[in-house]
This record gives structure tokens, sequence and C-alpha cells, in this order.
């Protein structure tokens, strides 16, 4: 119910000619010349659009008289269930040494090829072959950061051969495999931490610009989580130069609505820096729904994908993906804390600063 109010009718019905299995859950519509109402992914023949209407969830459609439709149950709670605990399993199979083709996995899960595709990319934001991959890049990092071999950390992570992985090199590490387990030999990082009205705050800049911006309540941990990010940072004294742009970038964390003009390196894949656009076009003191942004995107579909995407975000306050709640304005989860955020936003609040 959370998500009904942020959308009108005609995206509705879009979502219900679509047979989109993401909107189930989200809201039921109902066929007056019937008296049935269904889920938006129903497979039944589509009424006409003057004969529908929309309703929250099931108990309002059986309230305002309408049965439930017996082929897609819509007020069967655990159907939604059911279907994520397929995909759950989809993603499963997709984390093992071998890979696994569309077919392979449809048969397991008990779908069909087209529906398995197009259910799991509503859900996940990724293709199955996108995830695969995903996972594969993911359990490369890990090896190299443990010291295996270049060869044999391709091989564990499930790439048939060395050739297979060099062809898509800089998408999968953003670099070579050897400049990887060097730290990135190009990528030099340099920060700094200070007090900030947050707590304490590691700045980090690369050639490029800031390209990090951290919360925390301890060094140690801050200094952790960017070597996480970047292996080959390293900290040094800050000269003037540094120093003053260290004072800017605190400047634009306690200030109200004080705009960081300092360059920055933007890392990511392109679909994270496209939500990392899109959240730094909300206006201070306002919030948006996840829904609201994949929306802004143009990716109804993506919520989950978006907010996996928020929570990458390493540019806290200059990337705003505290303005991000869920669609009934209450909190979701932050990078940096819940407490954390909750702060930003009584300080962003029109009433705040009356």
């Amino acid at each position: 119910m959370t998500h009904f109010l942020c959308l009108n009718d005609d995206e509705r019905w879009q979502l219900v000619l679509e047979r989109d299995a993401s909107a189930d859950g989200e809201f039921v519509f109902a066929v007056q010349t019937t008296g049935i109402f269904c889920r938006p992914s129903c497979t039944a023949k589509h009424a006409l659009r003057k004969n529908v209407r929309f309703f929250p969830d099931a108990q309002d459609a059986l309230t305002a008289g309408f049965r439930p439709c017996k082929r897609c149950q819509p007020d069967k709670a655990n159907a939604r269930q059911h279907r994520l605990d397929k995909i759950t399993l989809a993603c499963q199979l997709l984390e093992q040494e071998s890979p696994i083709t569309l077919d392979a996995l449809a048969e397991q899960v008990a779908m069909s090829p087209y529906h398995l595709h197009r259910v799991f990319k509503a859900t996940t934001g990724m293709t199955p072959k996108a995830w695969q991959q995903s996972y594969r890049a993911r359990r490369l990092r890990d090896a190299l950061s443990h010291g295996e071999s270049v060869t044999q950390a391709i091989l564990n992570a499930g790439f048939p051969d060395s050739s297979s992985y060099y062809r898509n090199a800089d998408a999968t590490l953003g670099m070579t495999a050897k400049q990887f387990r060097r730290g990135g030999d190009n990528l030099v990082v340099r920060y700094a931490l200070a007090d900030c009205s947050l707590g304490r705050c590691l700045v980090a800049e690369s050639e490029r610009g800031i390209c990090a911006i951290l919360l925390g309540d301890d060094d140690a941990t801050l200094t952790a989580e960017l070597h996480t990010l970047f292996p080959a940072a390293h900290n040094e004294p800050a000269d003037a130069g540094f120093q003053q742009r260290l004072h800017r970038v605190i400047a634009s964390i306690d200030g109200r609505d004080v705009a960081l003009s300092l360059p920055l390196d933007i890392q990511g894949t392109a679909f994270q820096q496209q939500v990392w656009q899109a959240l730094r076009t909300i206006p201070y003191g306002e919030t948006v729904s996840y829904l609201q942004l994949a929306k802004a995107i143009g990716k109804p579909n993506a919520v989950r994908a978006v907010a996996s995407a928020c929570g990458a975000n390493k540019l806290a306050i200059v990337i705003p993906c505290h303005r991000v709640v869920r669609g009934d304005g209450s909190l979701s989860g932050y990078r940096w804390g819940v407490s954390r955020k909750a702060q930003i936003l009584r300080r962003e609040s029109p009433d705040e600063g009356a």
C-alpha cells in the first residue's frame, strides 16, 4: 500500500497492460462488469479501461463487493512471497562456479524462460545474465584481494578461461586484474579526517576530484571503509590546498543548503551514476520515494536496483541519498546510519529553518 499513492490511475493501468509482476502487492484492479479483482500481473484477458477500478489492496476490493480472481488469487498473501522465493533460488543457482543457461535455470525454478527473465529483472533490476556476471566480478575482486594469482582467481571466479575474462576486463573490475591486485596502479587517493556536525568525516580525493565523503563515529572504521573502496588510498599531511578543500567539504556538510563547488570524481557503474545524478536534482528540503526515483530515471521497475545504488553512494550529503524515503514517508536504511539520516532530514526540514 505504501506505493499506491505514488501512482496515478494511468500509470497503474499501464502496469496492468504490461502484466508487470513487480507491481503485485502494490495495488489490485477490479472489473466492474465481472465483479472480479486481480493482481496487476494476472494473465486473464484485459477488460476495457472504462470498466476498471483500482484499490490499494485486496481487503479494499473485497469491502467494495468484488470477488478475487481464481487464476491469480490476489487475496492470497503468500503468492507474492512464493514468486520471491523462486527468484531467491534463481539467485543462488546463478551464484555457483559453473555458469548456468537461462533455460536450465528456468527448469530448476519451474518457470518458463521468458517469464523468469521478466520477473527476475522486475524483482532485482538486473537480468539473470547480468546477475551472474556481477557475482563473478565480486568473486574475482575477493580472490585478488586475498592474494590469489590472477589466472587462478579468474578461474575460481567462474570464468571458463582467462580470455573470456580479458574481453570484458574493464566492465568486470574497472581496470585489469593485475592493476586491481596492486591496488590500482594509477589511482592514487589521499584522504584526511575531521570533525563535522554529524560525527567524524573522512574526505578523500583523487587527481580528478573529491571521490569519497564518508561519515562515521571513529577514524579506524572510516579508514577501513575507504581502503575497501580504494585499496591504493594513503593518508597524507594536508597541504594548504587540500586543507582548504577539506574545509569546504565540511562547510557543505554543516551548513544549510551550502553547495559544494569542488570537482567530483564520481566512480560507479553507468546505472549507479544515472541514479546518483537524479539524486542531485532533488531540491533541498524535499524527499522522494524509491519508486519516484526509479521513475525519474525511466526505470519504474528497478526499485530494488535503485535502492542498491543509493546504498553504494560514496559521497555523503553531496549526492543526497538521504533524501530518499519509503513511499509512506518513513525512513529506510542509510549507509551511515538511520539516526544520522533522520538528523540530516530534520536539519533540512522547512520547519527547522522557520
